[in-house]
């Protein structure tokens, strides 16, 4: 005895074309889901704080009574009046750059060198990040001792070769110096992966030809691996401007006591001066959140000098080869 088969029901159009539908979505809108989470983070942590700054910067804000009147940019007028403002902007950028510069040319050297064949590679280069682990505390607790007046290493070496001491806490620019020097210590070993990276990054054939055309080690680097360096070298200063402008940890805990900056104010810089205004001294939060945008623009306005030097140094180049 056959029992027939009866035939299989036929799929529903609308539930096809639904499922076409969904698949259209999924490929349209996932990708944005996907990055979804990092945009949802920037607005909480990033853009709503900038934004609220700028809304208290435009109005009087006490800390306790919290919202005053409107004084739309008196704020900014202030800060502008002020003479500590220039002070600490002068030093801001002179800090900026002894620290950046040294920083981004010995992490080049450093990552030229670790980019050879040496022994126990992985070794050098968890070396090298070490002083990044460090806190900025030890760091600086560590280098106060170092650039003490009276009784620092370096001072005491220089007594010992009959040279006279430095004044480590209360001349300008020496004082500068060990702040940048706590900086260098810190981010040149971090900066230095990262151009690392990059370099590992070029394809080794260039350097191959080079050799055989007779191009020594020193040519090669700098025909070769410079320009094939530049997106990296781009990012590495741009975050070197960023963290250089915005430096707080090293002046703040340099401090021997007294008013943050130094006693007459010679490591006094932004980030510190907006300490004292906003919490320290003064307690004056509208001020304070117009020197943080003032801070913010300046890192802005450097920035875009970067970017616009950096293309024209490139389209120079490609004008050349041409």
């Amino acid at each position: 005895m056959t029992t027939s088969t009866l035939p299989s029901k036929p799929r529903s159009p609308r539930r096809i074309a639904f499922s076409q539908t969904l698949g259209r979505w999924d490929i349209k809108f996932s990708p944005y889901l996907y990055i979804s989470p990092f945009f949802l983070l920037f607005a909480i942590v990033g853009l709503f704080p900038l934004l609220y700054t700028g809304y208290v910067s435009l109005h009087e804000w006490d800390p306790i009574g919290g919202q005053g009147k409107f004084v739309g940019f008196d704020n900014f007028a202030w800060v502008f009046g002020q003479r500590q403002f220039w002070l600490a902007l002068r030093n801001t950028m002179t800090i900026f750059l002894l620290s950046a510069v040294p920083q981004i040319i010995v992490a080049i050297l450093i990552a030229a060198v670790l980019d050879t064949n040496l022994r126990a590679k992985t070794f050098w280069r968890m070396g090298v990040l070490l002083p990044y682990i460090v806190m900025p505390v030890a760091v600086t607790l560590i280098f106060s001792q170092m650039f003490s007046q009276d009784y620092g290493f370096i001072n005491n070496l220089l007594a010992h070769f009959g040279m006279a001491k430095i004044a480590w806490h209360t001349d300008v620019l020496p004082s500068q110096i060990a702040i940048a020097t706590m900086v260098n210590f810190r981010w040149t070993g971090y900066n230095a992966l990262i151009l690392l990276a990059g370099m590992q990054a070029i394809p080794r054939d260039l350097y191959e030809s080079a050799s055989l055309d007779g191009a020594g080690p020193a040519r090669r680097f700098f025909s070769i691996t410079i320009p094939q360096l530049r997106p990296t070298l781009i990012f590495v200063i741009i975050t070197a401007t960023i963290g250089g402008l915005q430096i707080f940890d090293e002046p703040r805990l340099f401090d021997t006591g007294g008013l943050p900056g130094g006693a007459s104010q010679q490591w006094l810089t932004l980030t510190v001066y907006l300490y004292n205004v906003g919490w320290f001294q003064s307690g004056k939060f509208g001020h304070a959140a117009a020197i943080a945008w003032i801070l913010f623009l300046v890192i802005v306005a450097i920035g875009i000098v970067n970017v616009l030097i950096t293309r024209r140094i490139a389209s120079n180049e490609g004008g050349h080869k041409r």
